[in-house]
């Protein structure tokens, strides 16, 4: 197993990053992956707080071709930081763990898991879902910074948190018919992370700071569930299956947490869980529960449903057991009012 070994959370944090890499053992030139905008947002205390020993590399997509710049940058760098949304820290946490350097992953949102799982999503590789990599030794997050990117952002967090009910029921199903392997602790952890949004919408819903905080540590500690898994069983499941399926259909179409979070609502009622209550929760967070909302198609909906078990064959889910035909996976959305 291994575990992030530092973790900084709090309002105007970021100008600690400087100390915070070096407290962490390692030196302060570094590689940082980001975004443009977030470059033009924060370089300036960022690279001050670095004392200058840094080299940017502006992260255009979550693909291999990013994931080899920042290799290249990095080559005489002491670690590499992941700074900005998913596609930043995925591509920063890949190309670290090819170097074999330390990662150090600076979220500037919270849209999904990602900031502290040993896993990367990342496009053009053999698989179109997540790969292992390995979690970062240090997480810095600013919740003032979070708290000022678009509130879909955040949305979209809860969205991935609350996939972790039916992504926990999925791995508890492949214990039960396949022998798989189903650490209750991990299970746990996940189960806590989701019940954050699930019990406390309303509050979220507001999204205060403290409300982005509770986000961020949730995100957190949903990742650390993966490590101690070994895998990422306690985060992803059907509803998982489904949202890759649907970035082959739709590419660049809706948010990973938001089509997770759809995703639950209707993996939930196979499971014969509290959908309604999915919904709700989502509806309270400003997160989408249909289809439209996402600028999604019907058939693009039914279409994920029927074929998501083919994006990993071998992950045993609700989809596995429930084989949809066209027909029951048209019910089915319907019934949930997806589409």
């Amino acid at each position: 197993m291994e575990f992030p070994t530092r973790i900084l959370i709090g309002r105007g944090v970021l100008a600690r990053l400087g100390d915070f890499v070096e407290e962490g053992g390692t030196k302060k030139k570094a590689v940082v992956a980001a975004g443009t905008r977030v470059h033009e947002k924060v370089s300036e205390v960022v690279s001050s707080s670095l004392n200058g020993s840094v080299e940017w590399v502006k992260v255009t997509a979550a693909d291999i071709q990013n994931v080899e710049r920042v290799m290249t940058a990095a080559r005489s760098a002491s670690c590499i930081i992941g700074l900005g949304g998913g596609k930043s820290v995925d591509v920063g946490k890949l190309a670290a763990f090819k170097r074999d350097l330390p990662f150090f992953s600076v979220p500037t949102s919270a849209s999904h898991d990602g900031i502290s799982s040993p896993f990367a999503s990342i496009k053009g590789l053999d698989r179109p879902y997540s790969v292992k990599a390995k979690p970062p030794v240090g997480i810095l997050a600013d919740v003032r910074v979070i708290s000022s990117a678009p509130r879909r952002l955040l949305s979209s967090g809860c969205g991935d948190l609350v996939s972790k009910m039916t992504a926990v029921k999925d791995w508890q199903l492949a214990h039960e018919v396949q022998g798989e392997y189903y650490g209750s602790y991990a299970a746990s952890l996940a189960l806590m992370s989701a019940a954050v949004v699930l019990e406390g919408s309303k509050k979220i819903g507001e999204f205060g700071m403290d409300s982005v905080r509770d986000i961020v540590e949730a995100l957190i500690s949903a990742g650390v569930a993966a490590g101690i898994a070994g895998s990422s069983r306690p985060c992803s499941g059907a509803e998982h299956l489904f949202s890759h399926y649907l970035d082959l259909l739709a590419p660049g179409v809706g948010l990973h947490g938001e089509k997770c979070g759809v995703g639950t609502i209707m993996m939930s009622k196979l499971h014969g869980l509290d959908w309604e209550g999915v919904r709700s929760a989502l509806e309270h967070v400003k997160a989408p529960t249909t289809a439209s909302a996402m600028d999604l198609k019907e058939e693009q909906v039914v279409e994920a449903l029927v074929k998501a078990s083919s994006i990993r064959p071998e992950r045993y889910t609700i989809l596995s057991r429930n084989k949809l035909s066209r027909e029951k996976a048209l019910r089915l959305a319907k019934s949930t009012g997806v589409i």
